[in-house]
């Protein structure tokens, strides 16, 4: 019985220890690609389906093939696209501010 708690406490420390070396170096990349991956998407669906907020773009013919990957995504997008935002939000965006 005291093997397995012994084996049992050295996992849940080891993965601590992963934990708090992930949190160091990796964590704030990962999010920062999270974060890029959410703009990049956002731009996509702007770009195919702008014309959900009267925005046309691309023509209704290109938009139809793409709807069925789409249609997914639209109710996030769209209230992500008016959610109001703060100017403190687009402070990450600007060079050399941190």
């Amino acid at each position: 019985m005291e093997v397995s708690n012994i084996g049992d406490r050295l996992r849940r420390i080891a993965c601590a220890a992963r934990q708090i070396l992930y949190g160091m170096t990796t964590y704030e990349w990962a999010q920062s690609a999270k974060r890029e991956r959410a703009e990049v998407e956002s731009l996509f669906v702007l770009i195919s389906f702008g014309d959900l907020v009267g925005l046309p773009i691309l023509p209704p013919y290109y938009t139809l093939r793409l709807l069925p990957f789409v249609v997914p995504m639209i109710n996030r997008w769209k209230r992500s696209l008016l959610r109001e935002r703060d100017w403190s939000d687009l402070t990450e965006l600007i060079e050399g501010v941190d």
